[in-house]
């Protein structure tokens, strides 16, 4: 099966991995915002695809720079996970088996996006959204982004997918929401077939959701499309930064790690699996 993902009118990539100097200064100049996709890879029951998380946000950034205008940055591929609440979290829905997850430490992930900013500031882009398919740790992303952006005048909106679509549609994990977002976006990563395999399967519930079995494709794309518009919305709201920024060097943004470093107690994942 053939899958797409979106592009402009003219079929032009939007994300900077696939663009050309030429095509990219042109996009920068039209629009100076980079989407900036966070996802993992973790158990999303029997029937759907591990890296479901980061399927969405780049997915949701691809649509919103094909319509909106902007650049769609390099993704991060691993996010926050195994600490605080979500080490509970992982017990009580993967038990003892092992759960194939791509999880690093809160440190890592929240100094590794301070840093990604700082690359999107020095090629030029004077906002960023920053879109995780992964929620939960967004608060912990926001720190970053609002120390980032105390040294830096660049606006950076961070959002979990869930959020994006708050009050209109009730999000899940590997339940109806989020398998409908799958069958929409990749319907070839999901096999519903399988999602009676709870109560015999070895690997028991795989954090599926009980309603997993009330997903349509149909569902999917009407919370996709939610979402992309209101990437676009909150894109407008944001502005531009200024013009006419220096070169960050990595010194340059140390401060800001620092005043993240001081608050570390209250880190929305502070913690670990056995604290």
């Amino acid at each position: 099966m053939m899958i797409t993902r979106p592009t402009t009118g003219q079929g032009e990539p939007v994300r900077w991995v696939e663009l050309k100097p030429e095509e990219f200064l042109r996009r920068l100049a039209a629009r100076p915002v980079a989407y900036l996709p966070m996802g993992m890879v973790e158990p999303h029951g029997h029937a759907a695809a591990f890296g479901l998380d980061l399927i969405k946000a780049e997915y949701l950034c691809d649509a919103a720079a094909a319509r909106f205008g902007g650049i769609v940055a390099p993704p991060q591929t691993y996010h926050i996970h195994e600490t605080g609440f979500h080490g509970t979290w992982l017990a009580e829905v993967v038990g003892e088996v092992n759960p194939r997850l791509g999880g690093l430490p809160p440190d890592v992930v929240m100094r590794s996006l301070l840093f990604q900013l700082r690359v999107c500031v020095n090629a030029g882009f004077r906002a960023v959204m920053v879109i995780s398919g992964q929620n939960g740790a967004q608060g912990d992303l926001r720190l970053v982004a609002d120390e980032f952006m105390k040294l830096v005048p660049v606006p950076v909106d961070v959002r979990s997918d869930p959020e994006l679509v708050r009050g209109t549609f009730p999000g899940d994990h590997a339940g109806r929401y989020e398998l409908s977002q799958l069958l929409h976006i990749r319907p070839d990563l999901v096999d519903m077939t399988r999602l009676a395999r709870v109560s015999s399967d070895p690997l028991g519930r795989f954090a599926q959701n009980p309603d997993a079995h009330e997903a349509t494709a149909e569902y999917g794309e009407q919370i996709i499309e939610t979402q992309i518009a209101r990437i676009g919305e909150l894109a407008d709201q944001a502005g531009l930064g200024t013009p006419d920024i220096p070169t960050l060097t990595f010194d340059d943004v140390e401060p800001a790690w620092a005043a993240v470093e001081r608050q570390r107690p209250s880190w929305i994942s502070y913690g670990s699996v056995s604290g």
